[in-house]
């Protein structure tokens, strides 16, 4: 389905009965309707959407801003006949579904956000991930991944790559991941608009505290296993925002819809319940 909003058309693919939940993706709709779990559909009405300049929605990615972000998914729950919505972010969409609440207002209901970063220094979220993987990852765990970065041809484009490095990713360091990833539609402009215009200077501590103070809930689900974005970013940020819920997967990565879907379910409806 597409819904206009000023110069874009944005598209979105709808699932389940419940409270909507706008999933927001970088990489197309078709890998996230894959990892989310199919039992979330007895809870959520889930509306997975590209953002403008993504996937299959028009518009140019120049134009995204936070602000104009907001105005396009006011536009989606319009067409959905939603009054209030959830908003649903992974790793570094968790800072533009946080934003985004920020400036919906009273529209929000609340936020998940699943191995949220603490701020937009990719380069320096890299570096910490890699310090903590060498001083905490067991020997086979680092390993796997020496094996696997070994065996990249020169020249291996950074999607591909990313699937050598399931050790830093996953519960399982040997998980299949490029089967998740089919379908997925990356633009590269979209991608240079978040990471290097939208991400420097961001902090998530500015925008929980935002919303803490719209009384707007959020919920941060992370893998124990995450070397992407460790765990203890999570807990600092929990800690500092009582109007954050932390929930921590024990046998997960960066992806805990996937490693434990059952558990993870069970966290959205007893935060919804609460």
């Amino acid at each position: 389905m597409l819904v206009s909003t000023h110069d874009a058309q944005i598209h979105y693919v709808v699932r389940g009965d419940g409270p909507a939940c706008l999933v927001v993706s970088l990489i197309g709709t078709a890998p996230y309707e894959r990892q989310l779990p199919p039992a979330l559909d007895a809870h959520l009405r889930l509306a997975f959407l590209d953002p403008r300049g993504g996937g299959r929605s028009t518009g140019q990615a120049s134009d995204l801003t936070f602000d104009r972000l907001a105005d396009d998914l006011d536009a989606v729950c319009e067409a959905l006949g939603a009054d209030r919505v959830l908003l649903f972010g992974h790793s570094i969409v968790g800072m533009l579904v946080l934003e985004a609440a920020r400036r919906l207002g009273e529209r929000a209901a609340g936020v998940i956000a699943v191995g949220l970063p603490p701020h937009g220094d990719v380069a320096a979220l890299g570096a910490e991930g890699e310090r903590r993987f060498a001083a905490e990852a067991s020997e086979e765990r680092r390993a796997i991944l020496r094996d696997n970065l070994a065996c990249l041809p020169a020249g291996t484009p950074p999607a591909q790559a990313m699937y050598a490095q399931t050790p830093l990713r996953f519960f399982d360091p040997r998980f299949d991941a490029p089967p998740l990833f089919a379908g997925a539609e990356v633009r590269p402009e979209l991608f240079g608009r978040v990471l290097g215009e939208l991400a420097p200077g961001w902090n998530a501590g500015e925008s929980l505290d935002a919303l803490g103070a719209a009384g707007i809930p959020v919920l941060l689900a992370h893998g124990l296993h995450d070397y992407v974005v460790p765990v203890g970013f999570a807990e600092q940020l929990a800690a500092g925002h009582p109007g954050a819920t932390l929930r921590i997967f024990e046998r997960s990565g960066h992806q805990p819809f996937v490693e434990e879907p059952e558990a993870f379910v069970a966290a959205i409806e007893e935060w919804l319940d609460g």
